[in-house]
């Protein structure tokens, strides 16, 4: 019998490295043809790019509007092939502008959607779970409280644990770290991790390199800067946006080497704050948007924080900065309170390592990716046996 075709779908980088494992797992399990949308991890896992997710990836209202040609490009792209191959299942990771869309298109042509990796409706525009119960057969969601949230509205949910426990782990000591990069050991080390999306790069760097200009004059002690570089992102062009005279290190493809060597992080709110918190690393949280992007988004957030770390702790485990909070002067002042010498720092720090070990923990048990495979593979079977 040939391969069973599945249509597996990314929209931006974390996205693309949680369906590239699935795709692995689900190889694994059953003889399937995986084609769709995402980047280079899903297609080094053996999955057929239809539609680089780079074509697509936006984040904010106006910022979408100038991408439209390109957004329905890739969606009449995904939805031919997938009138072409007939995949009995589509596998939509996060990433709602589009894929709520994408479903909608599936679903004439007999395709069931999986949501895997939920979106965060129950942060902003709650209504929109709505169309999930519509258009989904199963939800896979990665935080515990979103599992009683989506059951509510009556969509078939499970909770499957966050994909990155158990893999989200520095394989470098620091001065092993230091010594392959060519950094000294010695002083305070701040880790950078900037976004990986054009637009965050955008709204981001210039204030992160202003911020680590104050952070040098508060703070007498030689400072090393690193800064990891998302897939995608061009780090030359990113390095000329620091200046020269800084040293500053970008690294590539080892961004938990570089997170795990620091003394601080200063991370684009997102996944990325998850994987600092897995190993246990204090940072500050920010992020920006366009202004008329913000001003449109502010009515329909229905939640205190806006980092995944404090969401997931319910409190302030973390200085978040974000929007006009994200200033040079305010990120080098929450700098300052952890990266100081004195005792109220060190307190500062050990409070927050208390408070990320409180999240490790909600984030369920390691498998998480195994659990979602399994799950895919039990409506696969289910279906087969329907039409057998």
């Amino acid at each position: 019998m040939p391969p069973i075709p599945l249509l597996l779908s990314a929209g931006e980088a974390s996205g693309d490295m949680y369906a590239a494992r699935l795709a692995a797992a689900l190889r694994q399990r059953m003889d399937v043809a995986i084609f769709g949308m995402g980047g280079p991890q899903m297609r080094a896992a053996g999955v057929e790019i239809i539609t680089d997710y780079s074509e697509v990836s936006v984040v904010g209202i106006t910022e979408v509007l100038k991408r439209l040609p390109s957004l329905r490009r890739a969606m009449r792209r995904l939805v031919d092939e997938a009138e072409r191959r007939h995949p009995p299942l589509a596998i939509l990771t996060d990433f709602p502008g589009f894929h709520l869309r994408l479903a909608r298109k599936l679903r004439p042509q007999g395709i069931r959607n999986v949501y895997y990796i939920c979106p965060q409706f129950w942060a902003w525009r709650p209504w929109r779970v709505n169309l999930v119960r519509r258009r989904f057969a199963r939800a896979l969601c990665i935080f515990p409280f979103e599992e009683k949230f989506y059951a509510e509205a009556g969509v078939p949910v499970k909770f499957i644990g966050h994909p990155l426990v158990g893999n989200v782990k520095a394989t470098l000591t620091r001065e092993l770290f230091c010594k392959k990069y060519g950094l000294k050991e010695e002083g305070r080390m701040i880790t950078v991790l900037p976004g990986s999306r054009r637009g965050e790069i955008a709204h981001h760097v210039p204030v992160l390199v202003e911020a680590l200009e104050e952070v040098r004059r508060r703070l007498p002690d030689p400072t090393t800067v690193v800064v990891a570089v998302a897939p995608g992102l061009d780090a030359l062009r990113l390095q000329e946006k620091f200046p020269a005279d800084w040293n500053v290190r970008l690294i590539e493809d080892d961004t938990y080497n570089a997170l795990g060597a620091a003394d601080l992080a200063i991370v684009s709110s997102g996944t990325a704050t998850v994987e600092a918190a897995l190993l246990g690393k204090p940072m500050i949280a920010v992020y920006r948007l366009s202004p008329l992007t913000a001003r449109l988004a502010k009515p329909l957030i229905r939640t205190k924080f806006f980092s995944m770390v404090n969401l997931i702790a319910g409190r302030a485990v973390v200085p978040e900065l974000i929007q006009n909070d994200f200033t040079p002067q305010r990120v080098a002042a929450e700098a300052e309170k952890l990266l100081s010498a004195s005792q109220e720092s060190k307190n500062r720090v050990s409070e927050m390592i208390r408070g990320l070990e409180e999240v490790r923990k909600q984030l369920g048990p390691p498998g998480a990716v195994d659990r979602a495979a399994d799950e895919i593979v039990g409506l696969l079977r289910a279906a087969k046996s329907n039409t057998g």
